[in-house]
């Protein structure tokens, strides 16, 4: 009885042991030789607040500029396209004192892109609820900052995450679906979850 106890034991710690080599490491998911070229095309904001995407196509042009591995042609001229849209832009306070002024915000944005291939005009990858949320102090407060100045760093934010998805694998980046968003032509309704 105890070696039939004993058997599938060493069975076990057999297949244990064979398994402390076993890893997953997927591979690297960069986009096709053939690109060389990319145009960012200007962001489309479907929210109410004016002006957001200007800043945010210019903070991605910045960062694919700083890193150097692809040049930034017109569309005519280049092999890949980014485009995306700003789906959401939320900016609330979070945090008040005693007199009921708000001390800390939480800025909450949404894009949806997708990386298209100019030469077979398919999409090559997609992340349709890329988050960022910031949360900074009130600007009366030290240390604090205008609503404008927290956007430029949720900008730059974006910018280093959108070129990271870009350049070294299209796994690097991962959409954080916590709520679920039904677009309508006349107004967006979200559910949260």
């Amino acid at each position: 009885m105890k070696k039939l106890l004993i058997l599938p034991l060493l069975l076990l710690c057999a297949c244990a042991e064979v398994q402390d080599n076993i890893y997953y490491k997927p591979n690297a998911q960069i986009l096709p030789q053939h690109i060389k070229k990319i145009h960012v095309r200007p962001f489309i904001n479907r929210t109410e607040v004016f002006a957001l995407e200007d800043r945010l196509t210019i903070s991605v042009v910045d960062e694919f500029l700083n890193n150097g591995q692809y040049s930034i042609v017109n569309e005519d001229q280049a092999d890949g396209v980014l485009a995306g849209e700003i789906m959401r832009y939320i900016n609330e306070p979070v945090q008040y004192d005693t007199q009921l002024v708000p001390t800390i915000y939480r800025m909450e944005v949404v894009l949806t892109l997708r990386f298209i291939d100019k030469t077979t005009n398919e999409t090559i990858w997609q992340e349709p609820g890329l988050v960022q949320v910031y949360n900074y102090s009130a600007s009366t407060l030290p240390g604090g900052l205008s609503e404008e100045q927290a956007r430029e760093r949720l900008w730059n934010n974006f910018a280093k995450m959108i070129v990271k998805r870009t350049i070294t694998g299209f796994g690097s980046v991962q959409t954080q679906t916590r709520q679920t968003m039904q677009v309508n032509p006349n107004q967006t309704t979200i559910t949260r979850q």
